[in-house]
């Protein structure tokens, strides 16, 4: 199962109605890697794929690892007791890999293209 972590600009509201459970969940007052934090205190990262991590690239900057990237990636990687790697999609094939997710979480994340999907693991 994936879920869905956008920031505030993304069109979470529209993209929630496609997902499996059509579910939006909003957590408005927190930052990305706050709202990540709490999520893998309850829900794992999934061990049996390589990239269980997956951000919206910037498309003026693509190859480039945003701030936003790099701390979500770092926490994770903290969380887990592993590395873990983010893979950059591209901004229009993000939107139908963010349709086919369990749910939305949208943040108070104001930074660009703070926008991740995340695999869960065995909990």
């Amino acid at each position: 199962m994936t879920n869905l972590l956008v920031d505030k600009n993304f069109s979470a509201c529209r993209v929630s109605k496609k997902t499996v459970s059509g579910k939006l969940v909003s957590m408005n007052a927190a930052s990305a890697p706050d709202a990540i934090a709490a999520i893998l205190a309850v829900m794992p990262l999934d061990h049996f794929v390589e990239q269980p991590l997956m951000h919206m690239e910037d498309p003026d900057q693509t190859g480039i690892m945003l701030p936003v990237h790099a701390d979500v990636e770092l926490l994770c990687s903290t969380a887990e007791k592993r590395s873990i790697t983010s893979r950059p999609i591209e901004r229009f094939a993000y939107y139908p890999l963010a349709e086919a997710c369990f749910a939305v979480v949208q943040t108070g994340e104001i930074r660009p293209y703070g926008n991740f999907i995340l695999k869960k693991g065995v909990v």
